[in-house]
């Protein structure tokens, strides 16, 4: 049964960050050149992270992105049937929030949905393995130590609306393999086409996070 529950919380978790978070840039835009609605969309990213840490959080972990939990399963806090249990209900909240999100704005919005960097996939994987592993070094890091979970997820929401910041202007930032599948699977065309770059360099991010993480954190030879 507790099983359930934490993957009901991811459920949960990430349909509320792909409905919300994808929903804003599908309706207020994500052009470097509309200064008003990039920053809302990278805001908005952060703020369900910050939701849902203070929601969901003491149930499942809030990872709401395989990247994250992929890390958390290097770094032996997550067991494999978890890791495979949260996976499995990440794509699946992520697939009903653009399910609900096109009921709304139709897909002709885009749903938020990735797309490469200058149609170059190469610079597209870099930018995003760069952009998680960044995000998720910030979440090992601020979730080491217990006295730090009452800012945790502010730090983790705060750290998410960065690497938006940047990412925006290059592939629309993923770092989520999970939030970049469930739009690109109703937009189809070339989001659909090229969704593997956003689900691999997540992964390839996260993974590497967790095992530079691991080193830095180690003990120091004596």
């Amino acid at each position: 049964m507790n099983c359930i529950k934490k993957y009901l919380a991811e459920f949960i978790g990430t349909f509320v960050l792909v409905f919300f978070a994808c929903g804003t840039a599908a309706v207020v835009g994500c052009s470097a050149e509309n200064g008003t609605g990039y920053l809302l969309t990278a805001l908005a990213f952060g703020l369900v992270i910050v939701a849902m840490a203070y929601s969901i959080g003491n149930v499942s972990g809030c990872h709401i992105n395989p990247a994250v939990s992929i890390a958390m399963l290097i770094s032996g806090k997550l067991g494999i049937k978890d890791f495979a249990g949260y996976v499995i209900a990440q794509f699946l909240g992520a697939t009903a929030g653009a399910a609900a999100l096109m009921a709304f704005v139709g897909k002709e919005s885009g749903l938020g949905a990735n797309a490469l960097y200058k149609g170059d996939i190469w610079l597209s994987l870099l930018i995003e393995i760069i952009l998680t592993f960044v995000f998720v070094i910030a979440i090992l890091g601020v979730t080491s130590k217990v006295e730090n979970g009452a800012v945790a997820g502010i730090v983790i929401g705060l750290s998410l609306t960065l690497v938006h910041i940047l990412g925006i202007s290059f592939t629309g930032t993923s770092v989520n393999p999970a939030r970049s599948f469930g739009p690109a699977l109703f937009v189809g065309g070339d989001a659909l086409a090229n969704v593997w770059v956003f689900i691999l360099a997540p992964l390839v991010g996260g993974a590497l996070a967790a095992v530079v993480y691991k080193f830095l954190a180690s003990k120091k030879d004596a």
